[in-house]
């Protein structure tokens, strides 16, 4: 029996005209491709919105079927001292490439190395320029210190829109032919926030139920549905207290949800409440408090109840 495919490497762009969005990278990258030499670069951008794809593209365009023998993959992560620079990464590096002018090493995560890493890995840039190109990929460039940012061609990959998702996501369903409500769709990207990866891994885990809309979605999510929380906090402002932190414990102990999942589905729901900015202003100052307060370890009961309690006084002036 056929082991079943990660729909994520699955429908993986394979070539750079394929990657969702992103066409300001893109059509740099063709431009080089085409005259047969690269830069060393650095991806910066937030999770899930193609940059290991686009290096992986990068490498099959330059190099064809033989693209990993001048490929080498390494997440910074796993290893984030020294010894990943002078070891793995240095030895692919100072290997001669194989029918190519040059090697890649794609270093995912590269902001976790420490700075001495990092040091180290600037020499290394430096001594083998003439063979390798260094392609680093990272969530925030400010943590990768300036001499390497100064050796780099910086790209910075944009979060992908509803439309972007949306059309990856249709182009999942039509392959794997399921069935799929554009309630269902939403309710992916509101959870992924642009994270396309995040979003796929969602889509085939609601395929697993049947039918995708908007119900399947959150279950599998294990995220607090938006109507849920909307109508929490409209107790707490309304000044009922007793029927908030009854919807609360139901969210919390019934459902099963996460105190993080809930304040930060708290903190999308304030934009869209009927009350004067101002008092939008009180809310999300009182939320970003009790947020910092769970992530000390504080008691998800204890400190979200706190927070209704916060709301209804708020609420009552």
């Amino acid at each position: 029996m056929p082991v079943p495919e990660i729909w994520t490497e699955k429908y993986r762009p394979r070539t750079l005209s394929d990657v969702v969005n992103q066409s300001h990278v893109v059509e740099r990258l063709k431009a080089w491709v085409k005259s047969g030499s690269i830069p060393n670069m650095l991806f910066a951008g937030p999770a899930g919105v193609g940059k290991t794809t686009v290096a992986l593209a990068l490498a099959r365009e330059l190099y064809g079927e033989s693209w990993n023998q001048n490929f080498q993959e390494t997440n910074a992560s796993d290893d984030r001292g020294i010894n990943v620079v002078r070891g793995r990464i240095k030895d692919f590096a100072q290997t001669r490439p194989i029918g190519a002018d040059f090697k890649i090493i794609f270093l995912d995560e590269s902001d976790a190395l420490t700075p001495e890493a990092q040091q180290a890995l600037r020499r290394t840039i430096e001594k083998y320029a003439g063979v390798c190109r260094f392609i680093l990929s990272c969530n925030y460039s400010s943590r990768i210190i300036e001499p390497i940012q100064s050796r780099c061609a910086v790209f910075r990959f944009r979060n992908l829109s509803k439309e972007d998702v949306s059309s990856y996501l249709k182009r999942i369903v039509e392959g794997e032919n399921l069935e799929a409500e554009e309630s269902g769709l939403e309710a992916i990207y509101e959870i992924s926030g642009g994270d396309l990866r995040k979003a796929t891994n969602l889509l085939q885990s609601a395929s697993a139920l049947g039918k995708i809309d908007r119900n399947t979605v959150y279950e599998v999510a294990a995220q607090a549905q938006p109507k849920d929380i909307s109508e929490m906090i409209n107790f707490a402002l309304s000044g009922k207290f007793a029927e908030a932190r009854k919807k609360l414990h139901d969210l919390l102990f019934v459902q099963g949800l996460s105190g993080e999942d809930i304040i930060r589905e708290m903190h999308r729901q304030i934009f869209n409440l009927d009350i004067p900015e101002e008092k939008k202003m009180i809310l999300i100052e009182n939320i970003g408090e009790y947020e910092f307060r769970l992530n000390q370890g504080g008691s998800e009961d204890i400190q979200l109840e706190a927070l209704l309690a916060q709301f209804a006084k708020i609420g009552g002036n």
